[in-house]
């Protein structure tokens, strides 16, 4: 079975989101990639505080100066395509109030017809804490677990009854449900991370970091999950920051998804080889536009394709 496709939603801020964001999601639709896929960064911390990633000394993208909102921008290309997966690479869960992020990925569900993926994760900007988060950055492992444990309450029968630190439900229904059982995947990178995932969640979501830590990583957590009794598939999707460059990249030090469309499928070729489910491209950092990032999408796809992608 080929590996599925999808392409992340123009979200930044050279692009016109309420009119490029439906073209990209009709446009992807009738490519033929199977996702379409947002993350969320709430905000651009001026002068930063704490470098890119938590790293120090590593710079913010001036294109992460006005991210649109995620689920904002899904709800757009909800509304205008029929088939397409819509995806959260990843919601920064412990930024929004647990009961409020599960009612909403509720009602997008069911408004489309049952295609939401809720990909979360914890972030590491400590200034999107400070402003939008309901505990601090130390609580974040523990707001995630609440929000898991809320949206699975929210989303199944009524009526609903939930008991936690930010979360007390005596008694309720709450609707509108989900019109299929909303996969939740997790962005997790340590050990205790990736406990919570094979213990509560359904899938991985880690990022294209070269083949060979992929597959020592992909190892490492089906390991995890035998030891700990797993008897369910892990649903897995990757991310790849692509840099795209029409010229493509001559250096040795080439980095994966870094370069022109044969080196983006080269690396499509040997990450699906690893046996992921699925596999998404976020061009839309290095494109000029939204005709741009139409273009090299249709270019990369086909290509892929192609290639037994």
């Amino acid at each position: 079975m080929a590996t599925r496709l999808g392409l992340a939603l123009p979200q930044m801020r050279q692009y016109d989101i309420g009119r490029d964001v439906p073209d990209v999601a009709r446009a992807a639709e009738t490519i033929g990639f199977d996702s379409l896929w947002v993350f969320e960064r709430a905000l651009f911390p001026e002068p930063a505080t704490q470098g890119l990633y938590g790293v120090e000394g590593l710079a913010w993208p001036d294109t992460y100066r006005g991210v649109a909102d995620p689920l904002v921008t899904l709800a757009l290309a909800a509304a205008v395509t029929e088939r397409a997966l819509l995806g959260t690479s990843v919601l920064v869960a412990p930024l929004h109030l647990p009961f409020q992020l599960a009612k909403s990925l509720a009602t997008l569900d069911a408004a489309s017809g049952g295609r939401v993926v809720a990909g979360l994760g914890t972030g590491w900007s400590h200034d999107e804490y400070a402003a939008a988060s309901p505990r601090p950055f130390e609580d974040r492992g523990r707001v995630l677990d609440e929000v898991i444990e809320v949206c699975r309450a929210v989303w199944g029968p009524d009526p609903v009854v939930y008991e936690g630190d930010l979360t007390r439900i005596a008694s309720a229904v709450v609707g509108p449900k989900p019109a299929r059982p909303i996969p939740v995947l997790l962005a997790a990178n340590t050990g205790r991370a990736r406990r919570r995932l094979v213990d509560h969640a359904d899938g991985w979501m880690p990022i294209g970091m070269g083949v060979d830590q992929l597959t020592a990583q992909w190892r490492a957590l089906q390991e995890l999950a035998a030891e700990r009794g797993r008897t369910g598939p892990l649903r897995t999707v990757l991310r790849t920051n692509v840099r795209y460059t029409a010229k493509g990249y001559e250096g040795e030090d080439r980095q994966p998804f870094h370069g022109g469309v044969d080196q983006i499928v080269a690396d499509l070729v040997a990450h699906a080889a690893i046996g992921l489910d699925e596999i998404f491209l976020d061009l839309q950092s290095t494109v000029r536009d939204a005709e741009e990032l139409k273009d090299v999408a249709a270019a990369v796809y086909e290509a892929a394709r192609a290639a037994g992608v």
